[in-house]
C-alpha cells in the first residue's frame, strides 16, 4: 500500500508540473508522425532475417581481403548486391585455372550458363571452346573464363550501370588473383568496361589495350558470330586474327588455319 501511495504522489507531482508548464505556454515536444512503433527489438535485427533483405550475403570486408578464387567465391556468397539476383538460377562465378596465362571476359551469363552455373556452355560457349582447343591448342582448363557480371540479365540484355558497379570489384579481384599475361575481352560490353571507354567493337577489335597493367585484346563475342550466320566465315576470320596476336604474345605456335 505504501508503494502505491508513493506512485500516486509521484504522478500527482508530474501532473502538476505539466499543468504549470502549459500555463507558461510550454508544451512537451510532439512525437514525429513517421516514427515507427516500438516492436520490442531493433528494426535492423528484424530486417536482417527477412529473406529479401539486400544485405544478406556471406563474407565480410572487401574483395581485396581474399587471396584465392575459392575464398573470393565464398565471400560473394548468395549475392544480393544488385537486382540481378532476383531472376537468377545460379550465380556464375568463373571457371578454369587459377594460374591461367590467358583470361577470357564476357559480359554476363546467358540462359544456358544460368542453368548450369558455368560460363560459356551454350552455343556461343561451344564456339569459344573450339577457338581455345582447335585454334590455340589449349584446353578450357588451361585458361580462365568469366564475365563482367555474375548473374544473368533478364532477356540477355546488356548489364546496367548499377549492376556492373556492384559486380566489377569481384572481376577485378579475380584478375588480380590470377595475374594473367593477357586478357581477351569478348564483345563490346566487357571491352568497354575493362578499357574504360565507349567503343565500337567491330572497329576497335584487334587493338591492344591495358587493364591493371595487363595487355587486353578486345575481339568479337562468339554470340555475335552465332547471330550472324551469313557472315560466319568473315567474322571467324576476324576473331582468328585477334587470337593469333594473343598467341604470339604468349609465345604459342600459330597454326596456318584456325
Amino acid at each position: 500500500m505504501k508503494a502505491e501511495q508513493e506512485l500516486i504522489e509521484i504522478f500527482g507531482h508530474l501532473k502538476n508540473m505539466i499543468g504549470a508548464h502549459r500555463d507558461m505556454g510550454l508544451e512537451p515536444p510532439p512525437v514525429p508522425a513517421s516514427a515507427p512503433p516500438h516492436t520490442g527489438r531493433p528494426k535492423e535485427a528484424i530486417n536482417y532475417f527477412l529473406p529479401d533483405a539486400p544485405a544478406i550475403h556471406k563474407g565480410t570486408g572487401t574483395p581485396d581481403n581474399h587471396d584465392t578464387l575459392e575464398a573470393l567465391r565464398s565471400h560473394i556468397g548468395d549475392c544480393r548486391r544488385c537486382k540481378l539476383h532476383k531472376g537468377r538460377t545460379n550465380l556464375v562465378f568463373g571457371e578454369g585455372s587459377p594460374k591461367a596465362r590467358l583470361v577470357f571476359v564476357g559480359e554476363g551469363p546467358g540462359r544456358d550458363e544460368d542453368i548450369a552455373g558455368k560460363p560459356f556452355v551454350g552455343e556461343a560457349g561451344v564456339l569459344l571452346t573450339r577457338i581455345i582447343e582447335r585454334g590455340m591448342g589449349l584446353t578450357r582448363k588451361d585458361v580462365y573464363i568469366c564475365n563482367v557480371v555474375k548473374c544473368r540479365p533478364p532477356g540477355n540484355r546488356d548489364p546496367e550501370r548499377d549492376e556492373v558497379k556492384a559486380c566489377f570489384p569481384f572481376l577485378k579481384r579475380q584478375i588480380d588473383i590470377i595475374r594473367p599475361e593477357v586478357i581477351c575481352t569478348l564483345g563490346r560490353v566487357s571491352s568497354q568496361e575493362l578499357l574504360d571507354k565507349d567503343i565500337k567493337i567491330t572497329r576497335e577489335r584487334g587493338i591492344w589495350g591495358s587493364f591493371m597493367g595487363i595487355p587486353v585484346m578486345p575481339t568479337l563475342h562468339p554470340a555475335y558470330i552465332v547471330r550472324n550466320p551469313s557472315r560466319e566465315r568473315e567474322l571467324k576470320g576476324q576473331v582468328w586474327e585477334d587470337v593469333q596476336k594473343i598467341m604470339a604474345h604468349l609465345g604459342l605456335e600459330v597454326k596456318k588455319n584456325g
